[in-house]
């Protein structure tokens, strides 16, 4: 079951990359009703991702890996922990503009959106590409008990 929750997790870890990748690079195109539906399948992808990788990450904590007590007391975990709720609240905000269009979408119409609001979008999933990036390395701490206290 270890194994499986492992391979659970980086799957889903891999996916919320993708999912983010995939929304980057369509809401920097032009806007199209089929872009539009992409980035919204891309968002529901990336959290559905994020919901698997939370779960599968807290049952490896307390069940299946070395203990609640060993992650509790690692620095790079708790860091990892930070990053994953900065990741989601930054998502907040594409999430709910992504959602506002579905009545647009439902009347096969393009939404209508600022050019400076799907710039902004664009620099928010930026930096949740970002800070994704700056979780490996404290992965790799907390698997080799670096930054371990308590």
């Amino acid at each position: 079951m270890s194994a499986f929750f492992a391979f659970l997790h980086h799957l889903a870890a891999f996916s919320l990359v993708a999912a983010l990748t995939g929304e980057l690079v369509l809401v920097r195109g032009a806007p199209t009703v089929e872009n539009a539906r992409r980035i919204l399948r891309f968002d529901a992808a990336y959290g559905m991702s994020a919901g698997v990788l939370l779960v599968a990450g807290l049952l490896r904590v307390f069940y299946f890996e070395k203990g609640a007590a060993y992650y509790l007391h690692s620095a790079p975990f708790l860091g990892k922990l930070a990053l994953f709720l900065a990741i989601g609240l930054l998502s907040i905000y594409p999430t709910l503009e992504f959602l506002s269009w579905r009545a647009a979408l439902r009347l096969g119409q393009v939404p209508v959106v600022d050019p400076a609001k799907l710039r902004l979008i664009g620099k928010i999933i930026h930096w949740e590409l970002v800070l994704m990036l700056l979780m490996l390395p404290l992965a790799v701490l907390m698997a080799r008990g670096v930054g371990n206290f308590g």
